[in-house]
């Protein structure tokens, strides 16, 4: 189903307008950690598909035996190859600082991998993450990170977890959930057991969770008492492509990357209204990431078939925000086009 009308409203408040008024980042900057010797094409596909949507400036944190790789795939990434295997953990966390500090989100995990030292600065860009209050996205081996370290996460609600079928079993199994419960209610007793962190269960339809309190839910225009713990879930199930490709998950995870940057623009007022409460940007944020990537996949797919590959997509998610969000507010005005 698509994002219902009232939440599709609050959705498009945090887009940034496109007036000429906004001045260079207040469109939104997202960090990508990730990139190890192995993986190279995740982290990319993460940072480009969020300046494909719409950020501002995207940021690659990745080890030196990915920097070279992922640079020459697009001039318009900023790479920060500093995550040295020999580099001390003091002076990896004083480089992460400065560099997170310029940023609105952190999306951690693709193309991070297992090596030790690698898990071992994401766990410190993560702890930086939370000092700094960013908006986070947490997919792949970033996922593996949290399954051994669930504390680092739990309770903070300013993070999206984005597991696929395998992901989203080892992580209820790390937090105990019973096997045996019903699919549909399984994220939210996630979400509970981590202290209400945004889940985003991937599968044939997007199934998001949060365990919120009556407060926030009243935020989220409904009617509950204050106080009281409430499920939130938001199924999305728009179509998208017939294939599934490797390294969609990581179009995903950009594109919630870039809306929460958006959130963190309109929490801090760059866009003039601020009516809109901050817990309510993790879910805003992953409905707009799953809806516009759904609808990337499906035009991919409509235009290749069977042939099509992840590298399609990125050239099919502005068309699908314009699908999505109509050509207004991708500032595409096909008139004033044919004018010109």
């Amino acid at each position: 189903m698509p994002v219902a009308p009232k939440m599709m409203a609050q959705l498009r408040s945090l887009i940034p307008p496109l007036n000429g008024m906004l001045h260079k980042g207040q469109s939104g900057r997202v960090g990508v950690l990730g990139g190890a010797l192995d993986y190279t094409g995740a982290p990319y596909f993460a940072s480009i598909s969020s300046q494909r949507l719409g950020a501002e400036l995207a940021h690659v944190i990745c080890s030196p035996t990915a920097g070279g790789a992922i640079k020459s795939y697009s001039p318009d990434l900023i790479v920060h190859p500093i995550l040295k295997e020999e580099s001390s953990v003091d002076t990896v966390r004083s480089q992460l600082e400065s560099i997170l500090s310029r940023l609105h989100v952190l999306v951690l995990g693709p193309g991070l991998g297992r090596e030790d030292y690698m898990q071992k600065f994401a766990k410190v860009a993560l702890e930086v993450a939370k000092s700094q209050a960013l908006y986070t996205v947490l997919d792949a081996d970033g996922l593996y990170l949290i399954d051994r370290n669930l504390d680092i996460i739990k309770g903070y609600r300013r993070a999206v977890l984005t597991p696929n079928v395998m992901e989203f079993k080892r992580l209820s199994e790390a937090v105990k959930i019973d096997p045996s419960t019903p699919p549909e209610k399984r994220a939210s007793l996630v979400s509970k057991a981590l202290g209400g962190v945004l889940i985003v269960q991937k599968g044939p339809k997007d199934i998001l969770a949060a365990n919120t309190t009556g407060s926030e839910a009243n935020a989220a225009l409904s009617k509950v008492e204050e106080g009281e713990a409430v499920d939130e879930i938001v199924q999305i199930d728009v179509e998208g492509g017939l294939k599934r490709c490797g390294g969609q998950g990581d179009i995903l995870s950009g594109t919630i990357g870039c809306f929460l940057a958006w959130g963190k623009c309109y929490e801090d007022g760059a866009y003039g209204d601020k009516s809109i409460p901050p817990s309510r940007i993790p879910i805003l944020a992953a409905a707009g990431g799953c809806t516009v990537t759904r609808t990337a996949s499906k035009r991919a797919f409509l235009r290749e078939g069977r042939s099509v590959v992840t590298q399609d997509m990125l050239g099919e998610i502005g068309n699908a925000f314009a699908e999505v969000f109509g050509e207004e507010l991708q500032g595409r005005d096909p008139a004033r086009i044919q004018k010109l």
